[in-house]
């Protein structure tokens, strides 16, 4: 019934979409398997892509060739530049989004891989005698809807004396075998769903739970753990008054994720990998250009009628046991952690175009649902609500990420990959950037290409699968601009320069891309280039100067050293300087991106330094026999942490908790470095 795949992908959320793509894109033979396939990309919690530090994500995906970006963008109701007070490694973009839109744009995207009136480039699969299969147009990824319930692993050990995967066994009892199966099981695994006293399997609202995984990996060796993640109450928006209300519109030049031109709903043709169609604007109400969201508060009156169902909630009961997660916790605990606080924020955020539906953002609560409801009544705005449904918390199983090898291959079972939330992750972007990663190395894996592991100074996913294979986590991570030391050099304006050549040799970004991000760089540098060449006089640039509250000049000087002031930006230079307007003919993406380079010159190439001396360390392998067991002179917990972790460089294993340098210091000597 099936041939045997490249790659099985198990779980259609964001995680399972952008695995499925980037290895059919790269030429494996793909299925996707989900319970649902009218829930392909399902936006489980609010309707929203990219915001701080997760944007630069979207990029990065969307820079190697991953999906998310233009995805976002043909379904975004708003867009908004999130820290444009602050400096550029700030700047954030993100989207709301259409809910039933998102979902149906993956569907057709994902259908749509490879369908480019082109025979399919790198290898298809193979048959019983090794034949190679041809791969229709359009038909590089198949689906099947079903329960994965079982992994099918050898009885054999391999030569890393690890067994094997060689498929999965659904629940109808169907055996498909592929090379290498990528588990991306999001919230489903043993879910439960607790409503106030209430509770039920479930992976999310009207779906029920996936079974049998937990159970099997724990018996292959595997350590699993729980936690727990929530969503707020959807309330009509008919039932609203926006006029109490403090309306947050979009940009008023809205930008969008996807590095190619068009991708924006808001006026203009989109146009993706292989799908070349009209934005649906006739989903659009007339004269609306972008949806507006609103902030409203809470206030001492409600925080007193939900501790009044503090009694029933599960998570002050003892019936939940998972961990939720620190940074987006639900009302509930805002108040018991809060105590002080009269009043929290919450964001009314629409489902889509043509719907009334709104989702609650920062209500996340797990309260009886007649509590939910009469304390929302009391919001401003929220007086006369009617609620769509309660909101929820679930639980789920995952496994610890230190069992995981940096390509999110398992350590223990030999082709088997785990992606998104099964790692301990929370978030869409979280999700997807490991997708798109397993996604790669199970190709690469296949094909005996080495692998793709992007270093902590080369983007915000290196720093998100690091920080999980070497750090672990015990909580739902999420990631921030903090948590990246070289987060100057991964803003998301350079994601493109950054990672877009690498995408390309990886067949994943198209040509156009290439030689877009080249052009992006090329003409950067012309533009440098000029400002270096012109010299400018007093006359033309001293009223400008004056206005912009920095000095006036007594000789002519080169617009480069005028623009290295934070007061002068390129576009008012380029204004008063007859020499400089034909600046004006370049795209804003490129002068924004000639400017940023100039006024951070300096912190840039300080952060390269700093990134050069720590990449000298990933230079020092270590052996995987190595027995940091009997080096008595390291740490208790350094032995401990270096020998469950099983670090392949000395870089990675400065970056692991409880390894300090003096430890570093004497793995370098052991090491005769």
């Amino acid at each position: 019934m099936f041939p045997e795949y490249d790659v099985i992908v198990v779980g259609a959320g964001h995680a399972g979409c952008e695995a499925a793509a980037a290895a059919a894109t790269m030429g494996g033979r793909v299925i996707l398997i989900t319970m649902d396939m009218t829930k392909i990309a399902q936006m489980s919690c609010n309707p929203a892509m990219g915001g701080v530090a997760k944007g630069q994500i979207v990029r990065e995906i969307d820079a190697l060739g991953g999906y998310s970006g233009i995805v976002s963008d043909r379904t975004a109701i708003q867009f908004r530049m999130l820290n444009r007070s602050k400096g550029p490694a700030m700047w954030s973009p993100r989207t709301q989004n259409d809910r039933m839109m998102f979902s149906q744009a993956w569907r057709e995207t994902l259908e749509a891989v490879g369908h480019n009136g082109e025979p399919a480039k790198g290898r298809a699969g193979r048959t019983a005698d090794n034949a190679p299969l041809p791969v229709r147009q359009g038909q590089r990824i198949d689906f099947w809807q079903d329960m994965v319930g079982e992994i099918l692993v050898s009885r054999t050990f391999s030569s890393e004396h690890r067994v094997t995967v060689q498929g999965v066994r659904t629940g109808l009892g169907v055996e498909i075998r592929g090379k290498t199966v990528i588990l991306t099981n999001g919230t489903f695994l043993n879910g439960i769903i607790h409503i106030g006293e209430k509770q039920f399997g479930g992976g999310r609202a009207g779906e029920r739970a996936a079974t049998g995984i937990t159970e099997q990996l724990v018996g292959l060796g595997f350590r699993s753990g729980r936690m727990k993640t929530g969503t707020p109450p959807r309330v009509d928006g008919r039932s609203l008054d926006y006029s109490r209300m403090e309306q947050q519109p979009g940009d008023e030049d809205p930008s969008t994720f996807s590095f190619l031109p068009d991708t924006s709903p808001f006026g203009r043709k989109l146009s993706d990998a292989g799908v070349s169609r009209e934005t649906t604007n006739e989903q659009r109400p007339p004269g609306v250009s972008q949806r507006s969201c609103h902030i409203t508060y809470t206030s001492p009156e409600v925080h007193d009628i939900l501790k009044t169902g503090f009694d029933r909630s599960p998570m002050f009961s003892g019936r939940i046991s998972g961990t939720g997660p620190r940074y987006c916790p639900s009302i509930e605990d805002k108040i018991n952690r809060f105590s002080e606080r009269e009043r929290h924020q919450l964001f009314v955020e629409p489902e889509g175009w043509n719907t009334v539906e709104v989702y609650v953002n920062g209500f996340s609560t797990s309260l009886p649902e007649e509590v939910q409801y009469t304390a929302l009544r009391k919001v401003p705005g929220f007086e006369d609500v009617r609620m769509f449904r309660p909101g929820y918390a679930i639980e789920y199983d995952y496994f610890p990420p230190d069992q995981l090898e940096l390509t999110l291959e398992t350590k223990l079972v030999k082709n088997l990959f785990f992606a998104g939330q099964i790692n301990g992750t929370t978030g869409y972007e979280e999700a997807a950037c490991q997708g798109l990663m397993a996604g790669i190395n199970a190709v690469c894996m296949i094909r005996d290409e080495g692998t793709v592991i992007l270093g902590r100074d080369e983007a915000y996913i290196g720093v998100l699968i690091d920080d999980l294979i070497n750090k672990g986590t015990d909580e739902p991570y999420r990631m921030f601009t903090s948590r990246a030391e070289h987060r100057i050099l991964l803003r998301q304006d350079n994601a493109d320069i950054r990672l877009t050549p690498l995408g390309h040799r990886l067949g994943l970004a198209s040509s156009e891309r290439n030689e877009r991000a080249k052009a992006k760089r090329e003409t950067v540098d012309h533009i440098i280039d000029i400002l270096q060449e012109i010299s400018v006089s007093p006359e033309e640039v001293n009223q400008m100067l004056e206005q912009a509250g920095t000095s006036a000049i007594t000789q002519a000087v080169k617009a480069l050293a005028l623009m290295m002031r934070p007061q002068v930006t390129l576009s008012q230079l380029v204004q008063e300087v007859p020499a400089l307007h034909g600046i004006h003919g370049f795209e804003r993406e490129f002068t924004e991106q000639a400017e940023i380079q100039i006024k951070y010159a300096s912190y840039i190439e300080k952060e390269h330094e700093m990134a050069d001396r720590i990449q000298r360390l990933e230079g020092v392998p270590i052996a995987s026999s190595f027995d940091f067991s009997g080096l008595q002179a390291l740490s208790a917990e350094a032995r401990e942490k270096l020998s469950a972790v099983r670090p392949r460089t000395v870089g990675q294993a400065a970056r692991i908790s409880g390894v300090s340098p003096a430890d570093v210091s004497i793995l370098l000597v052991q090491l005769g470095r």
